[in-house]
C-alpha cells in the first residue's frame, strides 16, 4: 500500500493532501469535504479506510489553504471549490501511480456540490459520485450535464436536506439513486450510521467505478 503526504501544486496555490493507493488498486476516490472541514475529517477518514479495504485508493485533500479557510465566504464559494477539485483531479490523472485508475468522487455537505460540478466538467472521465448529507442543489444548473452515476445519501432526520436532495435528484439525468439512512441526522453521528453510509458508497463504487 502506497501512502503519501502530498503537496499538490496548482496554478495559484499548493494544497495539502493524503493519498493512499492499495496494492492492485482498481480505482481511486477523491474526497471533497464540506464547509469548515478538512482532509482530517474523522468521518471522511473512516469512510476512506473502509474504501481502501476494497482495493480502492483514496485522496483526501484540503480544497483551501489555511489562510483561505479563515475567510468564511470561501467555504461556500462552490465555483472556487469546484475549480480546486477539477485542478486536483487533472493533477492526479498525470501521476504515475494513479493515471491508469478510474476516478470517482465522494462529496460531503457543500463538498457534494463541488463534486457534482467537477463531474459535469469531466463528464465520462468521472465514473461514479457519492454524496453524503450533501447539498447537490447548490450545483443545480450543472446537474443535467453530469454523466457519472450518482448516489445521494441522506439521513432520515435531516429533513431540510432531504427536500434539497429530492430536487437535485429530479434534475439529474445520469443513472442515479437516493438512499435514506433511517434514524440518522446530518452528520450520521448515531452508532452504526456512518458504517451504513460507507457500505452504500462501496456498493456504488463496485457497481460503477471498478466494474
Amino acid at each position: 500500500m502506497e501512502k503519501l503526504d502530498l503537496d499538490i501544486p496548482l496554478a495559484s496555490v499548493t494544497l495539502k493532501g493524503d493519498l493512499i493507493v492499495p496494492e492492485n488498486a482498481t480505482g481511486i476516490v477523491i474526497f471533497s469535504h464540506g464547509s469548515g472541514s478538512s482532509r482530517f475529517s474523522s468521518r471522511n477518514k473512516m469512510v476512506a479506510e473502509l474504501i481502501q479495504q476494497q482495493h480502492i485508493g483514496t485522496l483526501l485533500f484540503d480544497l483551501l489553504t489555511e489562510e483561505e479557510d479563515e475567510i468564511n465566504e470561501n467555504r461556500f464559494n462552490i465555483d472556487l471549490l469546484s475549480d480546486r477539485l477539477i485542478a486536483t483531479t487533472k493533477w492526479l490523472m498525470e501521476q504515475e501511480s494513479t493515471k491508469a485508475l478510474p476516478i470517482g468522487y465522494f462529496g460531503a455537505s457543500t463538498g457534494a456540490a463541488s463534486a457534482l460540478q467537477a463531474a459535469a466538467y469531466f463528464k465520462e472521465k468521472i465514473k461514479a459520485v457519492v454524496s453524503r448529507g450533501g447539498r447537490p442543489d447548490l450545483a443545480i444548473s450543472n446537474l443535467p450535464h453530469v454523466t457519472a452515476p450518482t448516489l445521494l445519501i441522506v439521513g432520515s432526520l435531516d429533513t431540510p436536506v432531504i427536500s434539497m436532495n429530492k430536487m437535485a435528484y429530479d434534475t439529474l439525468e445520469a443513472p442515479k439513486e437516493m438512499k435514506i439512512v433511517q434514524a440518522a441526522t446530518h452528520l450520521f453521528e448515531e452508532p452504526g450510521k456512518l458504517q451504513e453510509v460507507a457500505d452504500l458508497a462501496i456498493d456504488w463504487y463496485k457497481k460503477y467505478l471498478t466494474k
